[in-house]
């Protein structure tokens, strides 16, 4: 069996010190096979955040991979966003939309930040047809059989809603990850775990997100998401630093406004928050 640990939405510059505390103790403790980070590394993009998220990265007792999330491209200076927008995460270069493989288990990349799309909310995600033939081409030359997860910041559908294109190029890319064999995609942004299947043309496939360990709540407490992978396939387990049931934890639809409320918004209520961390299984 093979035990992943699924993180996202780290928003250093509004991170929750408790939280990040918390996960890294998780990692040195238990060891996982790999650590997968969905993006939102920062709040702003800023020198000094991405300085402490590549601290904290690179300080976890585990193999790597990480995506780039919206809030990780720069904010304040266009030249560096459209000209060298990750020149600010160098440290962690070789991490950033890595291809962990293991045996039995492979984690693909699938970008879906960019730097300007053709709508006013850049926040929102975008397949480009580069990237996921890109993506495609790395699940080919997998071996088979192989329990194939691609990781991306944005989930590429809004699940059980009626949204309004979440992410462009998600519905194509999800039915084209179907129908090569992918077993889930892994992603943030939502800040609220879920585990949902989505149907395609080319079968089911699920969608698995992972919450955030910022002070950016949506409806659960900080958390990071347990991937087992062995012979019963894929489950997943929410942690939590609160005294939250998995069933409350997950919410049942992704959506339609994925961004958490933002400073003095109001929040739905949180039934934990307490500083009493989940037991390790």
């Amino acid at each position: 069996m093979h035990r992943l640990f699924h993180v996202s939405d780290l928003h250093f510059g509004r991170e929750d010190a408790q939280a990040i505390d918390w996960f890294r103790e998780r990692v040195a403790a238990e060891r996982p096979d790999a650590v997968a980070i969905t993006g939102d590394l920062t709040m702003r993009a800023r020198h000094r955040e991405f300085a402490a998220a590549c601290d904290w990265i690179l300080s976890l007792a585990a193999p790597v991979t990480v995506e780039v999330g919206n809030h990780d491209l720069p904010y304040f200076n266009l030249i560096e966003r459209f000209a060298a927008p990750y020149r600010r995460i160098r440290r962690i270069e070789r991490l950033v939309e890595r291809e962990i493989d293991l045996p039995g288990v492979s984690l693909v990349p699938l970008k879906t930040t960019a730097r300007a799309q053709w709508r006013l909310d850049w926040s929102k995600g975008c397949v480009t047809p580069a990237a996921l033939r890109h993506t495609l081409a790395a699940v080919r030359t997998l071996p088979d059989p192989q329990t194939v997860l691609v990781t991306a910041h944005h989930p590429l559908v809004e699940a059980n809603t009626k949204g309004r294109a979440l992410t462009r190029g998600g519905e194509k890319a999800l039915a084209a990850l179907a129908a090569a064999g992918v077993t889930a995609v892994l992603t943030g942004h939502v800040h609220d775990p879920f585990d949902l299947v989505k149907l395609t043309d080319a079968g089911p496939i699920r969608m698995i997100g992972a919450g955030t360990l910022s002070q950016r709540l949506r409806s659960t407490p900080p958390s990071f998401n347990e991937l087992r992978i062995g012979r019963n396939g894929l489950e997943v387990r929410v942690r939590t630093l609160g005294e939250v049931s998995q069933a409350d934890m997950m919410i049942d639809s992704v959506p339609e406004d994925a961004e958490p409320p933002g400073p003095g918004d109001p929040v739905a209520p949180i039934a934990a928050r307490h500083p009493r961390p989940d037991d390790p299984a």
